[in-house]
């Protein structure tokens, strides 16, 4: 319970640190989109920064199904954990919006109408998003775990800036995102598309990093 706790709470506060900062960045940017992604971007890298370090010990630190099920598939999760731990960070990721909602005083529940994000190359992106995510990942664990928490943060900072799709990265993230139409959220017809391409990238890092990075 503590671990399932752990990742609704870290995949929640990730949450409203990438929604709250899509709002305020907004609103500062006064309709300078880089600005308001520079600030998006920031605050999720810090974010995930904090969580990491801090629930790391407890529960490993997953936040997004795509990493929980590439532990599941290295063979370093039991599977009748892993949809435990995809509820708890679906609900964690949830609720994160709500909270984020409320600290703007906006309606708490919303559906993205205006932020639109499909087509090929975004799809890819999520793909290539989602593979980068898991090779810090598994390349930090194996060379230096204590540096896992930087390398995330630092990934996912610049992931915002070279993916077309500012690398959602995280299934749970893509659908939770749907429920916000803020700058940081997408319409709920794209989602489907996004999480596909998460999931492929998935079995495709495990093909290519576990020969990498596992000496079993």
């Amino acid at each position: 319970m503590r671990r399932l706790a752990a990742e609704g709470l870290g995949t929640a506060m990730l949450l409203v640190a990438v929604i709250g900062s899509g709002i305020m960045g907004a609103s500062l940017a006064e309709g300078n989109s880089a600005i308001a992604l520079l600030a998006n971007a920031i605050a999720t890298g810090c974010m995930l920064y904090a969580i990491i370090t801090v629930l790391g010990p407890i529960s490993g630190a997953h936040f997004n199904p795509a990493v929980t099920l590439a532990f599941y598939l290295r063979g370093q999760m039991p599977g009748r954990e892993v949809p435990l731990f995809v509820a708890a960070q679906v609900a964690g990721a949830v609720l994160g919006i709500w909270v984020a909602h409320l600290m703007f005083d906006l309606p708490v529940l919303q559906v993205s109408q205006t932020m639109h994000r499909t087509g090929a190359a975004q799809w890819f992106s999520e793909a290539i998003a989602t593979f980068g995510l898991l090779f810090v990942i598994f390349g930090g664990l194996k060379h230096r775990e204590e540096a896992v928490p930087v390398l995330v943060a630092l990934y996912i900072t610049g992931a915002y800036w070279f993916t077309a799709s500012t690398s959602f990265a995280n299934p749970a993230v893509t659908f939770a995102r749907g429920f916000s139409d803020t700058f940081a959220g997408i319409y709920p017809g794209h989602i489907a598309a996004f999480i596909a391409a998460q999931i492929a990238a998935v079995f495709l890092a495990h093909v290519i990093l576990r020969p990498l990075f596992d000496d079993r």
